[in-house]
């Protein structure tokens, strides 16, 4: 009977404790959620992992047009490191790490809101067929790029309750 009235008193202190720090819901009342969707424009994709990524993002914020207040400028990397090698020096299993740097800025003023760099990585299998290991490192990079698209978004979405309304 103790165990769950102190679950209890342990779980509204906690809610209690949000309520204090000033946390509030990003799409609720006073949120900063409304402050990006449909707002941001990011750059134009130059590879497939670009696409992969502004595809991910514009899914996440919305579609803004060409007169969008905040544009988002990127730059990612993408690395492969062999992970698993066979006593006859094969790889047998890559991690792909990734990063974007990212700078949100005010499209009329050229002012920077927000910068930084989100990095993850995933991996894949090199064991099947010449085809089967091309899709799954097509694959890989495809799951990273979402990955970061998450990652970026969130962070975005940390700061919107900063940015001019």
């Amino acid at each position: 009977m103790w165990s769950s009235d102190r679950r209890s008193f342990l779980a509204l202190a906690g809610l209690a404790a949000l309520g204090a720090c000033g946390f509030t819901p990003v799409y609720g009342p006073g949120g900063g959620g409304a402050a990006l969707t449909g707002r941001v424009r990011p750059a134009a994709p130059d590879t497939t992992d670009d696409y992969i990524l502004v595809r991910e993002i514009e899914t996440r914020l919305g579609r803004a047009g060409e007169g969008a207040p905040l544009a988002l400028d990127y730059q990612t990397s993408v690395v492969e490191e062999g992970m698993a090698v066979t006593t006859s020096n094969v790889t047998t299993r890559f991690n792909v790490i990734g990063s974007v740097a990212y700078q949100l800025t005010d499209a009329r003023t050229g002012l920077t809101l927000h910068e930084g760099r989100v990095r993850s990585f995933t991996s894949y299998s090199a064991t099947g067929s010449t085809v089967a290991t091309q899709a799954a490192r097509r694959d890989a990079r495809e799951r990273l790029m979402v990955i970061l698209a998450d990652l970026l978004t969130t962070r975005l979405y940390a700061e919107a309750a900063d940015l001019p309304a």
